[in-house]
């Protein structure tokens, strides 16, 4: 029943955020380019205040930190942003209110709203299982609570190449993120999300999509393991947890015929696109971010797995729960 009821409230979501169809789409007021640019220092400061504000009378938010240095310095992290993050917190654990210090800052309201789309539900309580005294039991956190696509203890390698060309079948942009690793590695649901498809794509090869639960973030893996490229508890419609196993890395794709292996190399192909409007979902008005600093950010929280010697699946070791799964 839980299941059920959540699939429910994905599909409200997305029937409540779709634009009518005609002109009426175009005029409707919903963020259209989002250039996603903190570092992976920017973010980890930012996190760590969080975190340790948890404990504190007043409580900070990462992501309102993020969009207040986006805000003051148009969008813009470096070598100072981590200095900044640091005193605009330190100012507001002193009682400075936040709407005040941002009142005149044009563009605060679309970093606020951008980056949230983002990064909203990366960072909350949650709790998972841990080995005691030959056992498991419940230990309850606060933080990270998404999980980089790659599966603890598995090699990969990468870089940042968002943007850069592609030929196969027209000249385009790279619109993900690449993590080589071998073929067999197993790929991990970043968070808790529904399965929205899975199948072929003459690009992509056997991939899966994943929804967050707000409707906000569509996840993109591609270029599965030939054969077996999903999990064989993967269906589409259904609720996964942060740090499932969903399929395999592989080199399929390249191809109008299902299931080939024409890319050169074994990888992942990760890729988060931002939807604030259904309009955006497919075509010319979808939003692809660099991932390159949040998959960085995510290999400090990496799903364990075990193997299953009889099916040669591969499942996660510690079970996983957070309050999105209870509502």
């Amino acid at each position: 029943m839980r299941k059920i009821l959540l699939k429910i409230t994905c599909l409200l979501l997305v029937v409540c955020t779709a634009a009518p169809s005609g002109k009426a789409e175009d005029k409707k007021e919903f963020i259209k380019w989002v250039d996603f640019t903190p570092t992976l220092g920017s973010m980890e400061k930012a996190l760590a205040l969080d975190i340790a504000s948890q404990k504190e009378e007043i409580k900070l938010n990462w992501v309102e930190l993020l969009a207040y240095c986006a805000a003051k310095n148009g969008g813009k992290f470096g070598r100072n942003s981590e200095k900044e993050i640091t005193a605009i917190a330190e100012k507001l654990k002193q009682g400075a209110d936040l709407a005040e210090l941002t009142e005149k800052m044009k563009y605060y309201g679309y970093y606020i709203e951008a980056y949230t789309a983002v990064l909203g539900e990366f960072v909350g309580s949650f709790k998972v299982q841990a080995e005691n005294n030959g056992g498991m039991s419940w230990i309850d956190k606060y933080g990270l609570k998404v999980f980089s696509p790659i599966a603890k203890g598995f090699p990969f390698s990468h870089y940042d190449d968002f943007g850069v060309g592609r030929t196969y079948g027209y000249r385009r942009r790279h619109l993900g993120h690449d993590m080589m690793a071998q073929v067999g590695t197993p790929v991990m649901a970043v968070e808790t999300s529904v399965v929205e498809i899975m199948g072929w794509n003459k690009y992509g090869g056997w991939r899966i999509g994943l929804r967050s639960l707000d409707g906000k973030r569509y996840y993109y893996f591609a270029h599965l393991r030939k054969n077996r490229p999903y999990h064989e508890s993967l269906k589409e419609g259904e609720i996964v947890k942060a740090g499932d196993v969903i399929g395999y890395v592989g080199r399929s794709g390249y191809s109008t015929t299902e299931n080939t292996n024409n890319i050169d190399e074994s990888h992942l192909h990760f890729g988060m696109q931002l939807i604030f409007d259904e309009s955006q979902k497919e075509g010319p008005k979808e939003i692809w971010i660099d991932t390159y600093a949040i998959v960085r950010l995510l290999q400090k929280n990496r799903s364990e797995t075990v193997r299953n010697p009889e099916t040669k699946e591969h499942f996660r070791k510690y079970d996983f729960w957070e309050p999105l799964l209870e509502e």
